[in-house]
């Protein structure tokens, strides 16, 4: 194949799939998969099948990948340029409110695939030239978010994960960077529970985005602006990107004094 190959999961719906449509629209060969075969088909229906090829894929059953990347192989002269670990799951609420069930869950989806996927895909991506291991971090890794604690461990999890692959894939040619999105308006917004007292309050006011501001970092933004920082991330050595990209400043802030943000957290909690 001589196209430029990209494999995304999560790829049915929001950032992933706005990320599929970017890359194709560039002239990208799109490997996607997701759990939700009705988004996959519809993403392939778009795309058209010679340019896309979908997998219904659990990221967190680690034969189940591999056997997913061993087909793409197939299709891609056993190499890919980009590796996108974009599938999460998430679950708002007191951390002791939230069920162990749940946030192994998130842990699993949100962690473990992304280890997975890189595990099974490094080889495709040794056979690249300049290829990228990339992975959707969260504005939660910028300080622990309140009432999202075992989601905000997952996504720190991933930044540390990248910035220490950032270096060691360097002796193959491998580079490695994440995205750090704010509140971006895809379905984890409205599918992520909010648990209070151990159990889901489903109505849709409870939802993680129901509050979203107008204006500054947690201003509800498209996916589309994600998707283009994943096609700058390509073309660019950076490591982290920030999306919008005042969420950077949160970064170096806690970085300045965590114990400010801490206070600061607390103040606006307690309102």
């Amino acid at each position: 194949m001589q196209r430029k190959t990209i494999f995304i999961t999560g790829a049915a719906s929001g950032i992933g799939r706005a990320t599929a449509e970017r890359f194709a629209q560039e002239g990208w060969w799109i490997g996607a998969a997701d759990l939700n075969t009705a988004g996959l088909e519809s993403l392939r229906s778009e795309l058209g099948t010679d340019n896309c090829s979908t997998w219904q894929l659990d990221v967190t059953d680690k034969s189940a990948y591999d056997q997913v990347i061993e087909e793409l192989g197939v299709l891609t002269d056993g190499k890919l340029d980009m590796l996108y670990n974009n599938a999460g799951i998430g679950a708002a609420g007191f951390f002791e409110d939230i069920p162990l069930e749940e946030s192994m869950k998130i842990i699993n989806v949100n962690l473990i695939g992304v280890i997975n996927g890189i595990y099974s895909a490094l080889p495709l991506l040794k056979n690249a030239n300049n290829s990228l291991c990339f992975s959707t971090s969260s504005s939660a890794a910028t300080y622990g978010s309140p009432n999202l604690a075992v989601y905000a461990a997952t996504k720190f999890a991933v930044k540390g994960l990248t910035e220490a692959l950032a270096v060691e894939l360097s002796r193959c040619g491998v580079r490695a960077a994440d995205v750090l999105p704010g509140l971006i308006d895809t379905p984890i917004l409205t599918d992520s529970l909010r648990y209070v007292n151990g159990s889901p309050v489903t109505t849709s006011e409870r939802t993680i985005g129901a509050n979203a501001p107008d204006e500054g970092p947690f201003r509800l933004i498209a996916p589309s602006e994600v998707a283009d920082a994943a096609w700058a991330a390509y073309h660019e050595n950076i490591i982290h990107w920030y999306v919008p990209p005042e969420i950077g400043d949160i970064d170096r802030a806690k970085m300045q004094s965590p114990e400010a943000m801490r206070d600061a957290r607390i103040a606006m909690n307690s309102r």
